[in-house]
């Protein structure tokens, strides 16, 4: 007697294989664990030589890693970069400059600046087209303080949770030392995000940032450069500090870079795919004797 033949709920099923994804094609290049951070930096490097990663998916996970190491205070808008309102002002008095701005927040502040009352919103004030008795004490939302060494990955967080776009960057004396915005530490990922704060066109390209430091735009000019700090950068290829960088380093300059030269260290804080866009410049208590690029 023959044998019948196996049901079609017996029957081998065949398992079709799907497409690997990113992450698994990463984790085979990866034939055993990395030990620290340089040591994964290395592995992502690597998956960027073999094509895995392009150069803006290489530069977004670097930038991952670097949230969970920067605090707010080195990305800060510095205090002298703050445009804010004074609360005892009337409304008429502040919209030109509102206007003139064109923030969407501004923090506002009772006779000191260290003293942060609230944060104004622009869109409030369209509550001023029906009532123009309004003080702008009433239109105030509450300010957001945080210390400067806040960690990025957890201030994004909380900026997450609680909705809030703004905080109030404090020094260790409880005075205002600057601001931070949600779109600063997404940037630290994604590179620049075209906003209120970033004008292509300002004037003042190297802005103090504290003692002995500078955040300067990657866009500004050698010669005016080397005045500033006393150095002297060759201007013969390059126009810009940030063209000089990237044929120093003969790679396009990323976030983390650093450059050290006799009188200075340029470290290169934001950048995206392409270039690099801002610098920051620190003056060296005593000068070296050698140059080192990390």
């Amino acid at each position: 007697m023959s044998e019948s033949s196996p049901s079609p709920s017996h029957a081998p099923r065949v398992q079709k294989s799907s497409p690997k994804s990113f992450f698994e094609r990463l984790s085979a290049l990866i034939h055993r664990e990395p030990e620290d951070r340089e040591d994964l930096k290395a592995v992502l490097e690597g998956a960027y030589g073999r094509d895995l990663l392009d150069a803006e998916a290489l530069s977004m996970i670097e930038g991952v890693l670097a949230v969970s190491e920067l605090a707010a205070g080195d990305i800060m808008i510095p205090r002298s970069r703050m445009d804010m309102l004074e609360v005892s002002r009337s409304l008429d008095e502040l919209l030109p400059g509102v206007i003139a701005t064109a923030h969407s927040r501004f923090p506002v502040y009772d006779e000191s600046r260290d003293n942060v009352v609230g944060i104004l919103l622009a869109k409030d004030l369209l509550r001023c087209v029906v009532d123009r008795d309004l003080e702008l004490r009433t239109l105030l939302r509450p300010a957001v303080f945080i210390p400067e060494s806040k960690r990025l990955n957890v201030l994004l967080r909380e900026f997450r949770s609680n909705r809030n776009h703004i905080a109030i960057v404090v020094d260790e004396h409880g005075g205002t030392a600057g601001l931070i915005t949600i779109e600063d530490v997404l940037e630290q990922i994604v590179g620049e995000i075209e906003d209120e704060y970033d004008n292509p066109n300002l004037e003042q390209p190297i802005l103090p940032d504290g003692k002995d430091r500078w955040r300067v735009m990657a866009t500004a000019g050698i010669r005016r450069f080397n005045e500033a700090f006393g150095t002297e950068l060759s201007d013969d290829d390059y126009e810009t500090v940030g063209g000089w960088l990237a044929g120093d380093l003969g790679r396009i300059p990323r976030r983390g870079d650093r450059v050290e030269l006799e009188r200075v260290r340029i470290e290169v804080i934001r950048a995206d795919a392409r270039r690099a866009l801002w610098l920051r410049v620190t003056q060296l208590a005593e000068a070296n004797d050698t140059r080192s690029v990390q």
